[in-house]
């Protein structure tokens, strides 16, 4: 069976400029900086496997990519909400935890030989 063609991408000046931003960006996530590179690769006409060889990503991590790219533009490159189970703790309670794990045992009036995964948090 003969592969499917590849989406044709065509930037405008501005969306160039944002994915080269991106591309380039110290600051910009490893995920995005690949996936602009990707579509900016994609955009001077090269294959999927050319792409996928100058950027690093395998052939099948390319191909969805550019099409997403070319059906959704810039908005579609961030990576889809994910499923899973939710989450079963608020922000709020995490960071409480967080902040009563860091405190040391004498600020709670705990003696440290009662601080035990058991007995923690003391009530």
């Amino acid at each position: 069976m003969p592969a499917a063609p590849a989406c044709p991408v065509v930037l405008t000046a501005t969306e160039r400029k944002r994915l080269k931003k991106m591309a380039c960006g110290h600051k910009t996530e490893y995920r995005l900086r690949v996936h602009a590179q990707i579509v900016l690769h994609a955009a001077r006409g090269r294959s999927h496997a050319r792409i996928a060889h100058e950027t690093g990503p395998h052939l099948d991590t390319v191909r969805p990519w550019r099409g997403r790219f070319a059906h959704g533009e810039i908005p579609a490159l961030a990576d889809r909400k994910r499923s899973g189970r939710p989450a079963r703790f608020t922000r709020v309670q995490v960071a409480e935890a967080k902040a009563l794990a860091c405190q040391l045992p004498a600020e709670t009036g705990v003696p440290l030989a009662r601080c035990r995964a058991r007995s923690w948090p003391p009530s």
